[in-house]
């Protein structure tokens, strides 16, 4: 899944079409490129209904991506001759988060896949790198760029923002035309099981 996307769309549509009840993002700008790290809008359930809000992209890391990049980085360490203290390196490592989740199952994730952390992200395109063609390949639901969203998760607070990250896969192209389908998404986003967006393979590239 990717590591870049825009949300262009203005938020009396994302209001409109999501049945937001609250809006805390202030005055909120298009954003033709939103990286890991980067604060962006997303629809969660509260208590007196949907809500727009922002949260920086990137759920906490597992132990074990921790564990895996302190490996990396000690190997480059010692390929240097330099000693490593491996559990002072371990401790010491940042953590940028997660920007896609894959396993499911994964104890590190279940605990935040009920309703309360379910939430949608809006985008309008996304990209992929690809060497071959030259660099980053955009795609979206049409040539237009209509308004979709990744099915996601939230957490709360880590170094002062509130955390997403979200599934891979998209929600099924027919969302961005029909807005009674993309509030079922939702919907679904919030049910007991976890939604199941279909795959990236459905989206259509753009080579702009």
């Amino acid at each position: 899944m990717c590591n870049l996307y825009s949300i262009t769309t203005n938020q009396a549509a994302i209001i409109a079409l999501f049945g937001v009840i609250n809006r805390y993002v202030g005055n909120l700008a298009p954003m033709p490129s939103v990286f890991p790290d980067y604060q962006a809008p997303i629809v969660r359930n509260a208590a007196e209904g949907r809500e727009l809000a922002t949260a920086r992209w990137g759920m906490p890391s597992s132990s074990k991506a921790l564990m895996d990049a302190t490996k990396k980085r000690a190997e480059k360490l010692r390929a240097k001759g330099k000693t490593v203290d491996f559990s002072e390196l371990l401790r010491m490592e940042p953590d940028g988060g997660t920007t896609n989740i894959r396993n499911l199952k994964s104890k590190h994730w279940t605990r935040w896949l009920g309703a309360e952390n379910r939430c949608v992200v809006p985008f309008n395109s996304f990209s992929e790198f690809n060497k071959a063609e030259g660099g980053d390949i955009w795609f979206a639901l049409d040539e237009a760029r209509p308004l979709a969203c990744f099915a996601g998760i939230w957490t709360g607070r880590r170094r002062n923002h509130a955390r997403t990250s979200w599934y891979s896969g998209l929600p099924s192209p027919s969302c961005s035309r029909n807005s009674a389908c993309c509030r079922r998404f939702f919907s679904e986003c919030f049910r007991r099981n976890p939604p199941q967006p279909s795959g990236v393979d459905q989206a259509i590239a753009l080579n702009s």
